[in-house]
């Protein structure tokens, strides 16, 4: 039973600890504050506490948390397997009965939803006959909070459908995919050089090659089957590697190792739970998965701690295409690593000097994972110009700029492309001889429907939002990290991968066709998408110089760690258990025309004048 909303509901989020899935929460929970509601995320007691409901102190844990914060509508969210997500919610369902604590017994909870895949979705509705609202993942803002019941006199006052812009790409990828095209695209010819998949092969001689050669961009996936049995995952991802080699479509291969391959390699892991990801816990077997990908180049995630000699590892055994790193992330503060902030930091500076002396490019993996936790857009460009900056302080050479687009996955595509152009803009004023920029898009990380033929759709749409990003420019973007299509229901293996692969390649060159021929143009758009980079270019130049003059050791891993420390970087969806950070989590930010803004007193604040309340709050003490 979802009985109507009124004006005092309070919402409780909650999931399962092993879960890490939190971009959805994080969106509905901004939806609804934005709405006026009062939202609580479970602490991770209580996300402990619902991995085993039936335990009579985690059912108390629970119970405890909903009473004492009079919360009256309480979602539910599991993202990864769909049978672990029917189990734990139906305890739950069952345990919460036992209580009285439903409406259908005139409870304090007077409506229950739920969100996973959309497998889970179909069986929880049958086994409780419609009474809980689901969310399988494809839902707009606007779809979200009608799904919930609120008023549309309560929606943030910016929230619609979509933008005409969207509309226009929506409409080009919807005719593209349905005429399938794609299936008769044909591998780019990358081969015309000496060291193609050599030894000592390296994507700055495959950008120069493609570039001349007018077949850019170069194409990079993420890949990594899973198996609970170690051995066997790693041989299935060699035959995986070996079948995206022979395809011909796929440029760099990412390894997504297992996040025991991150913080415990080379550890015994006996008794550890590896989760997803390929279990690499090897130098021979990195080596041998480099020899199973020629004539593709190679890279995989960075360590969480050792950083430096598994950076140096990479090299040997790979010879890594470029290196990745996240600055603030992959430690305590995402649970992700065992580093402190500050370790973390500096661990990363001393390893990019390292990556500096190898010639290699490195890519900041930064400015996604604030947008993640709910900041500002303009915190998603200045944290990544900083990372960039220091990049070329430390001496590196070529910057592979990531630019993950729909994060969120509500933000306007004229949004999408105000915060690409000023990111990409101001990274590349820093470019001289020595230092050069490149641009890699990709889509967003929760963007994808489970719907899988609306999923391909909106593959092709993104994909024409990345040309758009320097539409005049026929190298941009210069390398395309392709996202496959069935993101949001399950992993994908090399067929969907190379069919994701087509889709992309297809629609880039379906699109910028389009538009030669003036069937489509994003001029239409450029008096909408110029407000928003004029006004968010300014407001980020003046922020970053306000920096630069207040903090003489900016770039350095404690200038870094104290514009976090310090609330800089406004992350209100940020899990601080311990609360190691309160200036952090208590911004707020919203949506606002597209975009996300910080707000005070239901007031946009620009960047400046916070950072100058900031620095003024800080300096005296």
């Amino acid at each position: 039973m979802y009985l109507p909303l009124n004006e005092n509901e309070v919402f409780g989020l909650i999931k399962p600890i092993n879960d890490v899935h939190t971009l959805g929460i994080s969106m509905i929970s901004n939806l609804l504050k934005a709405s006026g509601f009062k939202v609580l995320i479970a602490p991770k007691e209580i996300q402990e506490a619902v991995r085993n409901i039936a335990k009579v102190n985690n059912l108390s844990r629970v119970q405890r948390w909903i009473k004492d914060n009079k919360i009256t509508r309480l979602g539910f969210s599991y993202r990864l397997d769909p049978v672990d997500g029917v189990d734990f919610f139906m305890r739950l369902i069952h345990q919460l009965a036992s209580l009285k604590l439903l409406p259908e017994d005139n409870g304090p909870l007077r409506g229950i939803f739920f969100a996973g895949l959309p497998d889970a979705c179909d069986i929880i509705q049958k086994k409780l006959h419609g009474s809980v609202v689901c969310f399988p993942g494809d839902e707009t803002p606007f779809q979200s909070l009608s799904k919930l019941l609120v008023d549309p006199k309560f929606f943030p006052k910016d929230i619609k459908e979509s933008h005409e812009y969207d509309d226009m790409r929506w409409q080009f990828a919807s005719t593209y995919v349905e005429s399938e095209k794609y299936l008769k695209v044909t591998p780019p010819n990358h081969s015309g050089y000496p060291s193609f998949g050599k030894d000592d092969d390296s994507v700055a001689k495959r950008l120069e090659f493609a570039k001349s050669n007018h077949s850019l961009p170069l194409t990079r996936v993420h890949a990594g089957p899973y198996s609970s049995d170690r051995l066997e995952a790693i041989n299935l991802f060699i035959s995986w590697t070996k079948d995206l080699a022979k395809g011909g479509f796929l440029d760099i291969l990412s390894i997504g190792s297992s996040q025991l391959s991150q913080s415990k390699f080379g550890e015994n892991w006996d008794g550890l739970s590896n989760g997803g990801g390929v279990p690499v816990n090897s130098e021979i077997e990195y080596h041998l998965i480099k020899e199973a990908a020629k004539p593709m180049l190679v890279r995989t995630y960075a360590g969480t701690k050792n950083i430096k000699d598994l950076a140096a590892m990479y090299e040997r055994a790979l010879n890594i295409s470029w290196h990745a790193l996240s600055f603030w992330w992959f430690c305590e503060i995402d649970g992700r690593g065992d580093n402190s902030l500050l370790e973390n930091l500096t661990e990363h500076f001393d390893t990019i000097r390292f990556i500096a002396s190898t010639g290699k490019p490195l890519e900041p993996n930064v400015p996604h994972h604030f947008a993640f936790r709910g900041a500002d857009d303009a915190t998603f460009v200045i944290s990544g110009f900083l990372c960039a900056k220091a990049a070329k302080i430390l001496g590196i050479k070529d910057l592979i700029l990531q630019m993950m687009l729909n994060t969120p996955k509500y933000t306007w595509g004229i949004q999408d492309l105000a915060k690409a152009r000023v990111l990409l803009k101001l990274t590349k004023s820093l470019e001289d001889e020595n230092f050069h920029v490149h641009l890699q898009t990709r889509a967003g990380l929760d963007y994808f429907s489970p719907d899988i033929e609306k999923a391909k759709i909106q593959l092709a749409a993104v994909t024409a939002l990345m040309d758009d990003i320097e539409p005049e420019n026929p190298d941009s973007p210069e390398i395309i990290h392709v996202v496959s299509y069935s993101e949001a229901v399950r992993l994908a293996d090399p067929d969907i991968m190379e069919e994701s692969l087509k889709i992309t390649l297809g629609a880039l060159k379906e699109y910028r066709n389009l538009k030669k021929q003036n069937k489509l143009s994003i001029h239409d758009f450029d008096k909408d998408i110029n407000l928003h980079y004029e006004d968010l270019l300014q407001e980020c130049k003046e922020a970053i110089d306000f920096l630069e003059q207040k903090f003489p050791d900016l770039y350095t891993p404690q200038g870094f760690y104290r514009l976090f420390e310090q609330g800089y970087f406004p992350l209100p969806f940020l899990l601080d258990e311990k609360n190691k950070f309160p200036f952090v989590t208590q911004q707020s930010t919203t949506l606002r025309n597209g975009g996300i803004k910080v707000i005070k007193n239901g007031k946009i604040i620009p960047t400046k004048e916070r950072y100058e309340q900031i620095f003024n709050a800080t300096y005296f003490q």
